[in-house]
Parts: structure tokens; sequence; C-alpha cells
């Protein structure tokens, strides 16, 4: 397969182009990868790794969090100290960057579906309807049983919180976490919070999908579900997929889905916004939006 990027029309021409798209579409189908995030701060490594995992940082020579969450921990003391700062950082703290909300600024108008291979809630927190998302690769807000025992999640806020509280931080109003002066966090936490499946007892994991132990619970076959009757409400229908920082770790999740689907639908148009990624198939030259530009400076200039 042959690609292409739009190298012929200047960055004001092609935001015409997909402003035009967004008002005549009968529906818009977001595609998000993890570039999306980044655009609204959440980095893994840096600043704001070192802002949180300096310590783990200096006792293992991590370079950034995917490093730290790799790591086997002799400890599940250990193991959740690290993965409770990650989670909430991650998941229960803002976005420094108001990206997810500009987006939704954008196409709250239009009928609207998300497909996301991201796990850190930003969707609904911008105000996106949760009926209207589909989390393929699961939640950092969610646990699962590590077996799994049963196909079943469980919300992790209240303890997660207790996690990051047990360690010296201070949970800001807003989320933020801040240590007191003078105080080193703890790097494990006490035995009672390590958490266990209240069904058969064995350690928890996060539900994230990275091995075949994967729980796709009630709630994800639900919008896996809805999903597919949004696909066959507007088959053949002026659908927009827009496909927002999405890679080549998982492509066939929505790139290539997204690329067949507008080859079968001559009244689609599949808009690819990726900085240094912004691709699309000669085939559907025609129907294609490719932006190589930071999503953030987009969406701003929409």
């Amino acid at each position: 397969m042959f690609f292409r990027k739009n190298k012929t029309e200047n960055i004001p021409d092609l935001i015409g182009r997909l402003q035009e798209a967004l008002e005549q579409s009968d529906a818009v189908i977001i595609g998000a990868g993890a570039g999306l995030s980044t655009s609204a701060g959440f980095t893994y490594s840096g600043e704001r790794f070192q802002q949180y995992f300096s310590d783990f940082a200096e006792k293992y020579n991590f370079s950034d969090m995917y490093a730290g969450g790799f790591y086997p921990y002799s400890t599940l003391e250990e193991h959740w100290a690290y993965w409770s700062r990650y989670i909430w950082i991650n998941r229960y703290m803002n976005a420094p960057k108001p990206v997810y909300e500009q987006l939704y600024n954008l196409v709250k108008e239009n009928d609207y579906f998300v497909l996301t291979t991201n796990v850190d809630h930003c969707f609904q927190k911008a105000g996106f309807n949760k009926h209207r998302l589909f989390y393929t690769q699961g939640d950092y807000g969610l646990f699962q049983c590590s077996r799994p025992c049963c196909p079943k999640t469980y919300d992790n806020e209240a303890l997660i919180r207790q996690m990051i509280q047990a360690q010296g931080y201070h949970i800001d109003s807003d989320g933020t976490l801040t240590l007191p002066e003078r105080v080193t966090p703890h790097m494990s936490v006490p035995s009672e919070l390590v958490p266990r499946c209240p069904n058969c007892g064995a350690p928890m994991s996060m539900n994230l999908r990275a091995d075949n132990t994967f729980v796709e619970d009630e709630g994800w076959h639900i919008a896996a579900d809805r999903y597919s009757e949004f696909l066959r409400r507007y088959q053949g229908l002026k659908i927009l997929f827009l496909e927002l920082a999405v890679g080549y770790n998982t492509p066939a999740i929505i790139k290539y889905n997204f690329w067949r689907m507008t080859a079968a639908n001559p009244k689609a148009t599949y808009a690819c916004l990726n900085h240094g990624e912004s691709y699309a198939p000669e085939e559907i030259k025609r129907q294609s939006i490719c932006i190589d530009e930071d999503i953030g400076e987009i969406l701003t200039q929409l």
C-alpha cells in the first residue's frame, strides 16, 4: 500500500476543508490515539516524570513512566506505590492543556461517536457523552482480577486516593498532588491497601489491554455494540472519519478500519491530524484531508 502526505496545500487551506467537512457531515466518528493526550500535556517523561517519580527514577534508573510501569517490583506494596501515582496523575488529574475541551466544542453540535485507544478518561472529563465513547483498551480507573476469575471490573478511585495519601502526598481540591515541606514520599503502601479480587482473593491488576488476561466487562461490550449500531445507522451517508494522533502500535483498531470504511463509502471523508505521521492511502486520496501539525494548534485555528 502506498501512502502520501498533503504537501500541495497549505495549513489554512486544509483547515478550511476540514471545517467544511465538519459542517456538511451527517456524522463524525472520532478515532483518537495517544498523541491527542500528549498534545493536551499528558507526557510520560521529562519534567512531569521527574516531578512525581524522581525517587523511583533514582532507585531503578527509569527514564519514563512506561519503564516504571513494566518493572517487576519485589513486593506488591512497592508495585502499587508506583502505580497509584501513575494512575492518579494520568486519570484523576486534569490535563494541563484544554485540547479535549476544544475538540468537544468543535463537534458537540454534530452527531458524533468516539473510538479511542486512550485510557485516561479525558473525553468524559471534557464533556463528551459517555454513551458515545468506546474505550477499546481499558481504563486507568478500573481494577480487574489478575487471573482473571470473572469478567468484572471495579472502580479504583477511593483506594488509589488512600494509597496516594499513605505515601505522604496531599491531594488538592482540583486533584493536584503536592508534598508537604520536607516530606519524602514513601515508596510502598500499607499491605492492607493492596487490592485483591473480592471474588477469589487473587491480586488485582489494571484493566489495561496488555495480554490475554484483559477483561472485556459488560460495559465494554455495551460500548462496542453502541459503536457498531452508530456505524450501521450512518452506513452510506456523509461520515467524517476524524483520526487524531493515531500511531502504528495498534493501527488495526482505528486507522486501517477508517481507511477501509472511507474506501467503501464515496460520501465519506477521512481526516488525519497527526504531527509527523499524517498519511492516507492513494486509493482514498480525493476523500482525504491530511494535516501534519500539532493537534492543539489545529483545534485552536478551527
